[in-house]
């Protein structure tokens, strides 16, 4: 089965991520390009460092070949946000990245990116599931990759300079050159080693980096930048006297950051943090946007600056989507992915990093002194996480109570509404809210809960999972 959710195809490999189904898949996107008259657009392929990604895909663009449909191919393995990158850059109708993102490591995936480099819509995978259902495996037409390159549909392509240059040309290197920054690089075993090197030595900064091998298992982590996950990026940083660490998850389209005394900085801050910078700092004038399970203290900040934050659903092509509609200068989620105007319209832990070193240097001041500043501004903000796995019955159980009955628990605060747009969140009038919903990459139910403490948001979280039997 060929379902895509937030992030697009994901599965267990061995299950359903499989040669056929990857087969079965780029022929459904070749027979929509043919409709859609796109068929003299070559399409972009690339992948990261996930157990048969190379090989995936290589299958993918055997069907494309096949097809009649020129392959640029990066050769070897990228960033998902370089790939979005050449999508824009080379005017291609489509993209495709293989990689499960931060998922564990026995999954893996494909992502659709469209014209501009964008995460496909839900109008486009919606489409696209169509065409897939309609194949049998009998439908595709494949071709070796060999045969691909020898007849020259298949091209290798090194976009990887073009990349790094875009992306220093949004910095200002002078400023950074003048601090001398000591980094600590963590790229989770993933892809971000190769280009975030080479832009913070290009800026001059000291680098070292840490868990840099090709290791498929990810070193028995969750390649996912969290509190736990980084604890030994936080250790070396405060042992090594660093300015600084920055981890990227599996395909480096998110990012987490650890600031000079070993804290982790939470991505929402990382967000309030970047979002202060370029209004106050850097001057620019904008809305933001945020998925539900967001902080709202971006909201307000905006509201201070004169601005709208924009709430949508979760998954990165609602806030790209809503990025072009209102012309907001910033957007993101509460897991680490970010984008900011100008650059792609896809998440880019890479970009967000080179970004937040410029900060550090042109604000002149330790991350957690700028936050607190912040904090002491706009008031405090804190979030409780909570996710466990499912059984299928317990998720028809949990969907019958949140979706059908509607049904809440008493959290002895005075609710002001409630939304079903992606999920159930609950919002408090005294501005806490709560959200309980079902993860589209993996199988489960996620809460999320923002108070004005950590404690009260636990407890409120702690009321919920009672309720739901969790």
């Amino acid at each position: 089965m060929i379902k895509f959710g937030t992030g697009g195809f994901r599965a267990v490999i061995g299950d359903d991520f499989i040669k056929q189904n990857i087969e079965l898949l780029a022929q459904g996107l070749v027979n929509q390009i043919r409709d859609e008259k796109a068929e003299n657009s070559p399409i972009v392929i690339g992948y990261d460092r996930r157990f048969l990604s190379d090989l995936a895909a290589k299958w993918l663009s055997g069907v494309f070949a096949a097809n009649g449909i020129r392959v640029h191919f990066i050769n070897k393995d990228a960033p998902t946000p370089l790939i979005m990158f050449v999508v824009k850059q080379c005017k291609s109708a489509y993209g495709m990245a293989v990689t499960a993102s931060h998922n564990p490591a026995e999954y893996n995936g494909i992502k659709v990116f469209t014209a501009g480099g964008r995460d496909a819509s839900r109008e486009v995978t919606d489409k696209l599931e169509g065409y897939i259902a309609k194949l049998t495996p009998a439908d595709v037409k494949t071709m070796s990759f060999e045969d691909g390159l020898a007849s020259g549909i298949i091209e290798y392509i090194d976009p990887m300079n073009d990349y790094i240059d875009s992306i220093l040309s949004f910095v200002d290197i002078d400023v950074i050159k003048n601090h001398h920054l000591k980094v600590l690089l963590d790229p989770m075993y993933g892809v971000s080693k190769t280009s975030l090197q080479t832009i913070l030595l290009t800026c001059r900064c000291d680098v070292d980096i840490i868990h840099d091998r090709h290791d498929t298992l990810f070193g028995g982590r969750l390649p996912a930048p969290s509190a736990k996950t980084l604890a030994h990026l936080s250790q070396m940083v405060v042992e090594g006297h660093y300015d600084l660490g920055i981890g990227t998850d599996g395909d480096a389209d998110r990012i987490g950051l650890i600031d000079s005394e070993g804290n982790f900085i939470h991505p929402n801050d990382i967000l309030v943090l970047l979002y202060y910078y370029l209004v106050k700092y850097k001057g620019w004038k904008g809305d933001c946007v945020r998925s539900l399970a967001t902080t709202h203290l971006l909201d307000r900040l905006a509201a201070d600056f004169g601005c709208t934050s924009w709430e949508v659903p979760v998954g990165f092509k609602w806030v790209s989507s809503k990025m072009d509609e209102t012309g907001a200068i910033i957007g993101g989620e509460s897991s680490g992915g970010l984008t900011v105007k100008g650059h792609i319209s896809g998440k880019d832990g890479i970009y967000a990093a080179a970004l937040l070193v410029e900060m550090v240097c042109v604000i002149g001041k330790p991350l957690n002194e700028i936050l607190r500043e912040i904090k002491d501004t706009y008031g405090h903000c804190e979030m409780s996480e909570f996710d466990t796995h499912f059984s299928f019955e317990k998720k028809d159980e949990l969907n019958h109570t949140l979706f059908v009955e509607k049904k809440l628990p008493d959290f002895g605060i005075e609710i002001d509404k409630v939304s079903y747009a992606d999920g159930c969140k609950v919002y408090f009038k005294n501005g806490g809210w709560i959200i309980c919903r079902f993860s589209g990459t993996e199988p489960l139910i996620r809460i999320f809960c923002e108070m004005e403490t950590y404690a009260r948001a636990v407890e409120i979280t702690g009321i919920m999972r009672n309720f739901l039997g969790l």
